[in-house]
């Protein structure tokens, strides 16, 4: 692959990242220095090779003309022939310039920190806004909702529930000996039917055109990258697309600044949040209903035990109390939340 980059060097070392759940990553070392090689794995809503190339050249021309406005994002380098990505067989690489950086959680975050954070996001929002149209579609202009944009079913979220405590418990005719995750597992699976069943009625509806826009699509510390205080590079850009944007700032805000006991750190929240309604020109009822689905969604998701018990994939497992216990908080603190988002 290298050999289509005539200005990298010569190859030297390649060593795998290990973080990271959706796609492969490398470093790789040259005589000119140093790389990140990407393959991409990610094929959700791509049905094929072609398919996949060109959503992630789209991508890849959002960063560039992200760049362009000073957003901090890495965009692939071009080879020879003036393309970004590759392809061997089926499968698509895209080689970009190593950037040295640390990912930081919400308990590394001054207020001020998570000021800037709000504000980083908002210009994300509003830069593709720009960036996007009106080559790669209206951005805001009211786009079919995709089947993920509709609010969960409690009455299909109960179905899998059962299957999941089926697992859980050793029911499924699995040889594998239970543990504290499964035992852990059960009772929030139990807790969390319990609430579906008391708040079933507060399914949010579809949301409409006013408020969607171009979003990363996937918000959160494992996809920015510091270098002392500040952020230096946005990356990961695979889930670019068309959505609701407050919902982005809602669930990016509850990876950032949960706390390991599943708690929000409302008082980071509270700054974060203002920071991003005045950089995306976001009113407080656009906040307030992303909050309602965010929270609904997280009501009826269980992403982890589903990797776990479905396709016997473990590294998402130690996030599971922090976010199966927000669910709970949440719920519970419905209305400071909401405030946090909003005042």
């Amino acid at each position: 692959m290298l050999r289509r980059y005539p200005d990298v060097g010569e190859p030297l070392a390649c060593e795998p990242i290990t973080k990271g759940l959706l796609n492969h990553g490398y470093r790789v070392s040259t005589t000119s220095g140093s790389y990140f090689l990407k393959h991409h794995l990610d094929k959700k809503h791509l049905d094929d090779a072609s398919g996949e190339r060109a959503a992630i050249v789209r991508q890849h021309r959002a960063t560039q003309r992200l760049q362009s406005l000073g957003v901090p994002v890495v965009p692939p380098l071009t080879d020879a022939r003036g393309d970004t990505v590759t392809m061997i067989g089926e499968r698509c690489y895209a080689l970009h310039p190593w950037v040295e950086g640390l990912h930081r959680v919400g308990a590394q975050l001054t207020l001020a920190q998570s000021r800037r954070l709000g504000t980083l996001l908002g210009t994300v929002h509003t830069g593709l806004e720009q960036v996007m149209a009106p080559r790669d579609g209206p951005p805001r202009a009211s786009p079919p909702a995709r089947p993920g944009h509709r609010s969960p079913d409690a009455a299909d979220t109960f179905a899998l529930i059962d299957d999941l405590l089926a697992a859980a418990r050793g029911e499924d005719g699995r040889d594998t000996p239970r543990d504290a995750f499964d035992e852990l597992a059960v009772h929030r699976l139990v807790e969390r039917r319990a609430l579906l069943e008391q708040h079933a009625h507060r399914r949010p509806p579809t949301p409409d055109g006013p408020a969607t826009g171009w979003v990363h699509g996937d918000f959160h510390p494992l996809n920015l990258l510091y270098r002392g205080a500040d952020p230096v590079a946005i990356v990961d850009w695979d889930r670019l697309d068309v959505q609701p944007r407050a919902e982005e700032a809602v669930r990016a805000a509850a990876i950032f600044f949960v706390r390991p006991a599943g708690e929000l750190d409302l008082a980071k929240v509270r700054a974060y949040a203002r920071a991003y309604r005045r950089a995306a020109g976001a009113g407080a009822g656009e906040l307030a209903a992303a909050v309602h689905r965010v929270w609904w969604e997280r009501l009826n998701d269980f992403w982890i035990l589903r990797w776990r018990y479905r396709l016997d994939d473990r590294r998402a497992d130690p996030q599971f109390p922090a976010v199966s216990a927000l669910a709970v908080w949440w719920t519970r603190e419905y209305e400071a939340v909401c405030a946090a988002f909003t005042e």
